[in-house]
């Protein structure tokens, strides 16, 4: 992994209670516990877990999709790892009912379920009807998924448009994007990619 991809942000070194140090200067608008603890935001790996990563994924992304089994295996293996999903729908129309469904599981527990079925569709951009196939093929029970979707959708698209806020508040220019502590790594990660961001976050914390 190239370790230039590595960016340090002023704003996560403080809520770690870190010194900034050689970091990027970044808007005071940026609010690091906002984006570590939305409470609406869904949560994998380990919820008490001492290594936060942040994931600005979109699931008509195909890196996202390459990336997301070596993720899943590395969240897996470590035990340690708080895994904070951000859905930021941007590379089309499909992006946000996609977005929605996973969202709209996360209502019935099965965010993972919807997520990981997303994310194993193959070839590009991916219609409505694909995705909703995915998510019902991994157990999403449809018509609770609808009833919810119904119910909360302001909710559910507020949590996209905070997420896109904060996006674009770092700076961010695409998926995936990971946050590993303080660091900004915006490129695709491998299994050792991740262990490598993760060993210099804890070596960070020293």
């Amino acid at each position: 992994m190239n370790r230039r991809a590595f960016i340090r942000l002023t704003g996560f070194a403080a809520a770690f209670g870190t010194g900034a140090g050689k970091a990027l200067a970044v808007s005071e608008a940026i609010d690091a516990r906002a984006i570590l603890d939305d409470p609406e935001a869904p949560v994998g790996g380990n919820p008490k877990g001492s290594v936060p990563i942040v994931a600005f994924l979109d699931y008509n992304c195909p890196y996202c999709r390459a990336t997301a089994p070596d993720l899943k295996r590395f969240v897996a293996s470590d035990g340690e790892i708080r895994l904070i999903y951000k859905d930021w729908p941007i590379l089309a129309i499909s992006s946000v009912y996609g977005a929605r469904l996973a969202l709209g599981a996360n209502l019935q527990g099965q965010y993972q379920a919807a997520h990981d079925a997303l994310m194993a569709i193959r070839g590009g951009k991916t219609t409505e009807a694909t995705m909703r196939e995915a998510v019902e093929a991994a157990g999403v029970d449809m018509a609770k998924l609808d009833s919810g979707l119904a119910a909360h959708d302001k909710a559910i698209m507020r949590l996209i448009k905070r997420n896109d806020d904060q996006a674009k508040a770092l700076g961010l220019q695409g998926t995936p994007t990971y946050l590993v502590g303080p660091f900004l790594i915006a490129q695709p990660l491998n299994y050792e990619g991740f262990r490598e961001a993760v060993q210099n976050f804890r070596q960070h914390l020293k």
